[in-house]
């Protein structure tokens, strides 16, 4: 689907004239009273194709980035995200249980003894990484699509700051699971596909900035990536822009929504531009298009000025040629 908007300023100007949750790093709020905890995971995501009855096997490695042992403890959780009227978004939560988060429960832990167990702990010492393995077993019948959960590191070292407040560091794995029984549905929704402008807030640049943003729900059965592309073409200028190829691209999980957005922030002092919004997602494209004209706010008010006096002294001419004539005539 295609639509296209001509900026209002573009025509009244015209007319004076003649635009992922996880980090592999995690700290634990900085308070001097505390030891440093610090914690770093490898790989941060796992896609894999299951079936039922299977056994998928697998390890992470967590390396101590303190300054002094670290006992942790590692678990499953559902990975989904769930709805806030309050606030009108998705939110990613580990907590709620659905139909997409059975994995979460096939999921256990290989203890120091080798064990497969649901939560073991371990004790890794400061500067040194550990390698953990896990493992998944499907029961004999799993649903079709995805099956989504992440495998937690989290630190117990039970450390209390200054404030009462107990510091603690975690980081998770977030694990994909495809079903390759029954049915496959890829399918989406996109929404509130749009280009605004807003005000830049560094120094740097202080012109309006161009932003490309949208909505994308995934309405099928399994995740999808959402690719949005904000493309700026000149027609009268020299600036261009095109979101880069390996720019971020959101994984959309079923029963949920997030935001795909892209911004132009070096905005010009003067042209008029052609901004293209392309987002696709899961089986869905849509595009919409801007044309606008940017002129720097002082160039602006000079050219106002500039044609009132002009215009002013039209004015003042033609009744100056009329009163001539009036006289004349008499």
């Amino acid at each position: 689907m295609k639509r296209v908007i001509i900026s209002t300023a573009l025509m009244s100007l015209a007319v004076i004239l003649g635009l992922g949750f996880l980090v592999m790093n995690t700290y634990a709020e900085d308070d001097s009273d505390a030891p440093k905890t610090s914690l770093t995971l490898s790989p941060v995501s796992r896609t894999l194709q299951i079936a039922s009855n299977g056994t998928y096997d697998g390890n992470l490695s967590v390396t101590n980035d303190g300054d002094s042992d670290m006992k942790v403890e590692v678990y499953a959780a559902p990975y989904s995200y769930v709805y806030s009227e309050s606030e009108d978004l998705y939110k990613l939560g580990f907590n709620n249980e659905n139909s997409y988060t059975q994995i979460s429960r096939w999921i256990t832990i290989a203890d120091t003894a080798g064990n497969y167990t649901e939560r073991p702990s371990f004790t890794i010492p400061a500067g040194e990484t550990m390698n953990i393995d896990y493992r998944i077993e499907t029961p004999s019948s799993i649903p079709a699509g995805g099956q989504y959960a992440v495998i937690f590191v989290q630190t117990m070292s039970g450390n209390v700051n200054s404030s009462g407040i107990r510091t603690e560091a975690s980081a998770g794995m977030v694990v994909y699971g495809h079903s390759t029984e029954g049915e496959t549905i890829v399918s989406s929704e996109i929404s509130d596909v749009k280009i605004d402008q807003g005000l830049s807030s560094t120094e740097q640049s202080p012109n309006n900035n161009f932003f490309g943003s949208a909505k994308v729900k995934n309405t099928g059965n399994v995740d999808f990536f959402a690719k949005g592309t904000l493309k700026v073409e000149p027609i009268i200028g020299f600036s261009s822009y095109e979101t880069a190829d390996n720019s971020a691209s959101p994984s959309i999980i079923p029963e949920s929504e997030r935001y795909v957005q892209d911004e132009w922030k070096d905005t010009p002092s003067f042209g008029i531009y052609k901004i293209t919004w392309t987002v696709t997602a899961g089986d869905k494209t849509e595009t919409v298009e801007r044309v606008v004209f940017l002129m720097n706010p002082a160039v602006i008010i000079i050219t106002i000025i500039v044609l009132t006096i002009v215009i002013a002294s039209v004015i003042i001419g033609v009744r100056k040629r009329k009163e001539r004539k009036s006289r004349l005539a008499v």
